[in-house]
């Protein structure tokens, strides 16, 4: 069971900013900046290019509700999206607030935030979001 499947079943704590029935989106908790955004499927598949049709797709459509709602809490030029998918086999894509290519460097050092902050940009991803 992967960490981001023992996030999905509640067993790990996350910031959650949206959820259906099969798809969950939260904040990164070492982000490139602030709003970092990780989207998955709650089922559980390693590489994104595995994922059924339906269930792609469908992610993808999350992935651009949820951005939308990011852009809308995060001053930022645009939402970057990255798919990596080498650190946790659970499909993912990052959604990234950025204002420069230099922005979705993912060997730059990480941010820190606490976890009164990580709440904070949580709750106002939420309010922006049309779902």
């Amino acid at each position: 069971m992967t960490i981001f499947s023992k996030i999905v079943a509640g067993d790990i704590p996350a910031y959650k900013v949206a959820e259906t029935n099969d798809y969950l989106a939260f904040l990164d908790i070492s982000p490139l900046a602030e709003g970092h955004v990780l989207v998955i499927p709650k089922r559980e598949v390693d590489y994104i290019f595995d994922l059924d049709d339906e269930l792609y797709t469908g992610l993808q459509i999350f992935a651009k509700i949820v951005a939308k709602g990011l852009r809308n809490a995060i001053p930022c030029k645009r939402i970057g999206v990255a798919v990596i998918g080498l650190e946790v086999p659970h499909a993912h894509i990052h959604l990234i607030p950025m204002n420069s290519v230099s922005d979705l460097n993912f060997a730059r050092p990480k941010m820190n935030f606490t976890p009164e902050q990580l709440q904070a940009t949580a709750e106002k991803i939420r309010a922006a979001l049309v779902i």
